[in-house]
Parts: structure tokens; C-alpha cells; sequence
């Protein structure tokens, strides 16, 4: 059974397992925090949220269009899909002070089911929130409502999770957007293909959600973003079915298509999409390289992606985070020492045994050129084999007292490394000054996460204690000021997490006031009442 205020399944896998207590001793010391307090989450049966808006009559209504138990209003459905996996939303959640619930979670199973709810809403002032895996870090499933608007439903689209086609001639596939990674990737892979898409969420998120916010894989060096491998999608709007050009290429006029990723539920709900799939590779292999610095490691990612070696990743951790994984792999004891200074980057190859050989041999030559010393590959698969644990250390940090929280950004190679020094800066400093301890502080982090010949995506991590009492507050306070450095300093607000209500506030400045513009109007255009995903992406 998957939790509904944490991450994954409720027998979530002990990541730490007896190097636990010395890792959060050490916590602890290196925070200024001293012994890190129990913090338990609030029960399920103990939270208190809204009372469902939506009266008999109208409940009545959605289940005569979705009959047989798939409208639910119970305290598991609505808490559960009442935020998404963020910390911010785990605050809330953990807290049991749910101000926003749906008043309803419903499930189609068809596209003309999903079309019959949508059309219910817009006559009904309705909101509706489509929702995939609720795995968004970015407020993008919360249930808002606009004035006006007197309930909101949660559409939850995890009945919708069949391959319709597989398509070898064109190597295309066309899926439902509810189906979840693991059996997306189980279902082509019987056929010998692949989508290549492994986020973080994997486990977690369906496809929808990836195209909805714009998502990255970790091997997108090999595979791309959702924007690269989406062929088309099929979007049910207010005004109707929306099913986007399918063609190769076009030269008739701006591709409408590209609308869709990215465009987090406001316009309508994915129903399915055709994508780009590929040959399973015949070998993966992912090896270990060390670099005495970062900038060293920066360089030979640079050099990798322009002189075209064709990696499916190349991962450079800074020397903090090089550090903190060291101890989280290794114990407390790893820590006595202190950071290195040096960062390790993880670079993978995937194809056939001959291409995968001739690209190995390639980037060695480069990374040896940068300084980097080559560790071999067991860190590699060890990365490979563990990297969806990674999301299960934050519950028990939260039990502990302490916040846990992500930003990414991109930029190019010119701004990369001031983006790097500057938003660290900014990010210790706001750790340090919002912090209940005096003298304490927190640990900031960051990775190169995916890279392209003018530039690359950084990823930071920071730990640090809470503030008890003032969580929410210290959270917006922080966010607040990574995010201000992180466009001082050229960066977009988002790389790969998508916009939601976290990044409201910086889309009109990144956008421009004519670009900002013209996705008010396509909102309006579509869906006039605005009742989808109301306070996301764009401002009401």
C-alpha cells in the first residue's frame, strides 16, 4: 500500500539500515543541532480537512458517468491526493492541517469517460486537477480553486494504463497517460523496445506526468526529455479532444504540439500520447570517474557532449555532495575526515557491445585529458542498481527534525560555474540565517544532472534542521532566495521539476510579457472557465 504522507510504499526499504543512528549523530554535530529530536508525522485518522463541497445531487451525477465504486470522497483518497511528494507538501501533510482536499477523487478508464467529466465541471464551475502519480516536488497537483469555482475533483488516471500499440516499423508507441513506469517499461520491453525514461520518480509517476511537466530521465543524454521523445498526445480540453500534429516534421507554421510538455494539466488532461521508443541496448555499462574539482569535471562534461561521445548520462557531483552520499553509502565513520574536495561523476553508455566499447574509449580519452581518474564500475552499478532508494532517505530525515529540500535549474557552460559558486553561496547563507539554532547550519549540495552541447542542468540538494512551530514559513523563506539567486545568475527557474504553484511567482519574468501573454491566451482559448488545474503554470 502506497503512503499517503511520504514516499513510496508504507514497508518502504530501509536504506540505512544499522549505520542509522551514527549517520544521524553525525547529523546532528555537522548541523549544530545536537541530538536530532523525533519528529513523527500526524496519524491519518487525526488529520482534519474541509468537508467535501460537493452535495449528493452532484456526487450522484459523477458516478452515473463513472459507475462501479470510482468516485471516492473517503479521508485516505482525498488526503492522499491532496498534495503532491514535495517537502512543502510533506509539511503539510505531516502536520495533518490539510486547508486544501479534494472534494472528490474520480477514475475513468476511458477517453470518453474523462470527456464526460470534463464537461460535467464546465457546466458545474467545477475545478478539476488531473493527477498521474502525485509525484510533482512543484505544487503541481495541489487542489486549488478560482472564485467562483465551489468544489474541486482530483481526476486520478491510474485506470488508464494500457499500451494501445507498438508500432516497430516507425519505432513508435501509442500509450495511456496513467500507466506507471515500472509497467510501461515491463509491457515494451516483453517486445524488445523502450521508452528510456527513468526519472527519479520512476517508480512512482506515469507518463502523463512526465510529458505534463517536461520531465528528464536520467539517461537523457541517450533518450531526451519529454519534449524529445513525445511524437504526439491526445489532450481533452473544455472545448473538445485536442489531438496534436503527429508528423515527423512540419513546416506548417509553429508546432502545436509542443504546447503539450510542460503544460502541467491547465489546458486539459493527457489521455494518451505516442512516443519515440527505441531497441532495449544490448549492454549498459556505467563506470566512476574522480575529479580534484569541480570546474575540472564541468569541463570534460562540456567536452563530452561537443565532440558528440554518445553517453546515456554523465552525472558530476560537487565535492559537498561527493561527500554527504560517501556517509550515507559508507557510515558515520566516512565523515571523521571531513570532504575531500574531490567529486565523482558517473558516466553511462548504452547500446550495442560495439558502441558501447568505441564510446567508452572515447570519453576515457577526454576525461583522462581533464584529470579525471577512472574508478572502474562497480560504483557505476552500484549507482544503477540503488538510484530509485535515493527519494526514501527524506522520511526518515523528517522523523528526525530535519528538512530536506530540492531546487534544479540549467544555464549555460559560460554562467554554469558562477551559477554553481553563487546559488551555493545564497543557499548556505538563507540555511544558516533561518535556522532555530544559533551558530547552526545546513548542508548544501549540487550535481551536474544532464548535459547539452551549450550548457547542462545543475541539481541542488540541502539539508538542515526546522524550525518547529514555523516550518512553512522557514521553507518560503529559503525557497524564496535560492530561487531569486538562481535567475540572478541566468538560470531558469526549471530544468525538469515544472512550474506548479512553487514557481508561479518567476514565470512571468522568464517568460517575457509577450511570451506570458500568449499562454494566457492559449489557456483562454481552451478553457475559458478556467476550470483545469486552476493556479498553476499560469496566474489566474
Amino acid at each position: 500500500m502506497l503512503r499517503w504522507n511520504g514516499w513510496g510504499l508504507c514497508d518502504a526499504p530501509d536504506t540505512l539500515g544499522d549505520k542509522a543512528e551514527g549517520i544521524w549523530q553525525w547529523l546532528g554535530a555537522y548541523t549544530g543541532s545536537g541530538v536530532l529530536p523525533h519528529t513523527p508525522a500526524c496519524a491519518l485518522e487525526d488529520i482534519v480537512m474541509p468537508p467535501v463541497r460537493l452535495v449528493p445531487e452532484q456526487l450522484r451525477a459523477l458516478e452515473e458517468i463513472l459507475p462501479g465504486s470510482r468516485v471516492k470522497t473517503d479521508r485516505f483518497e482525498r488526503a492522499y491526493h491532496a498534495r503532491g511528494r514535495s517537502y512543502h507538501d510533506m509539511l503539510h501533510l505531516r502536520r495533518g492541517r490539510l486547508e486544501h482536499a479534494p472534494d472528490a477523487v474520480v477514475y475513468p478508464q476511458t477517453v470518453e469517460e474523462v470527456g464526460a467529466v470534463v464537461r460535467y465541471a464546465d457546466r458545474n464551475a467545477v475545478a478539476l486537477v488531473p493527477y498521474g502519480g502525485g509525484s510533482s516536488v512543484v505544487g503541481g497537483v495541489t487542489p486549488l480553486l478560482r472564485e467562483g469555482q465551489h468544489a474541486v475533483v482530483t481526476v486520478d488516471m491510474a485506470l488508464m494504463n494500457r499500451i494501445l500499440e507498438i508500432d516497430k516499423h516507425t519505432m513508435t508507441a501509442r500509450i495511456q497517460a496513467g500507466i506507471y513506469g515500472p509497467e510501461l517499461e515491463r509491457l515494451l520491453q516483453a517486445e524488445g523496445v523502450t521508452l528510456g525514461h527513468y526519472p527519479q520518480s520512476f517508480e512512482y509517476s506515469t507518463l502523463g506526468g512526465w510529458i505534463a511537466s517536461r520531465g528528464a530521465g536520467h539517461q537523457s543524454n541517450k533518450y531526451g526529455k519529454a519534449e524529445d521523445w513525445l511524437v504526439s498526445a491526445r489532450i481533452v480540453t473544455p472545448q473538445g479532444i485536442w489531438n496534436t500534429e503527429e508528423f515527423p516534421k512540419s513546416a506548417a507554421g509553429p508546432l502545436l504540439r509542443d504546447m503539450t510538455p510542460g503544460s502541467e494539466g491547465v489546458f486539459g488532461i493527457i489521455a494518451d500520447a505516442c512516443v519515440h521508443i527505441h531497441e532495449v541496448p544490448e549492454k549498459k555499462e556505467y563506470r566512476a570517474c574522480f575529479f580534484q574539482d569541480f570546474d575540472s569535471g564541468v569541463k570534460a562534461t562540456r567536452l563530452l557532449l561537443q565532440h558528440e561521445v554518445q553517453t546515456a548520462m554523465v552525472r558530476l557531483s560537487d565535492a559537498n555532495e561527493t561527500f554527504f552520499y560517501s556517509v550515507m553509502h559508507g557510515g558515520a565513520e566516512v565523515a571523521e575526515n571531513g570532504p575531500m574536495g574531490f567529486c565523482l561523476m558517473l558516466v553511462g553508455f548504452e547500446g550495442t557491445e560495439v558502441e558501447v566499447a568505441h564510446q567508452r574509449s572515447r570519453a576515457e580519452a577526454i576525461l583522462s585529458q581533464c584529470g579525471g581518474a577512472d574508478m572502474g564500475g562497480s560504483m557505476g552499478q552500484l549507482w544503477l542498481t540503488t538510484r530509485f532508494d535515493t527519494p526514501y532517505l527524506r522520511d526518515p530525515m523528517l522523523d528526525h527534525g530535519l528538512g530536506v529540500d530540492t531546487v534544479e535549474t540549467a544555464t549555460d557552460w559560460n554562467r554554469l560555474p558562477d551559477l554553481h559558486t553563487n546559488v551555493n553561496t545564497v543557499l548556505e547563507e538563507a540555511l544558516r540565517r533561518h535556522n532555530p539554532n544559533p551558530g547552526a547550519k545546513g548542508l548544501a549540495m549540487a550535481h551536474v544532472s544532464h548535459s547539452y552541447r551549450n550548457g547542462a542542468s545543475l541539481y541542488f540538494t540541502f539539508v538542515f534542521p526546522r524550525t518547529p512551530g514555523a516550518e512553512i514559513e522557514q521553507w518560503l523563506a529559503i525557497k524564496r532566495e535560492v530561487s531569486d539567486a538562481i535567475v540572478a545568475n541566468g538560470g531558469t527557474i526549471s530544468h525538469h521539476h515544472g512550474t506548479g504553484t512553487d514557481h508561479l511567482p518567476w514565470m512571468a519574468q522568464e517568460k517575457g510579457p509577450i511570451g506570458y501573454g500568449m499562454l494566457k491566451a492559449l489557456k483562454n482559448t481552451l478553457d475559458p472557465k478556467g476550470i483545469m488545474n486552476p493556479g498553476k503554470l499560469i496566474e489566474s
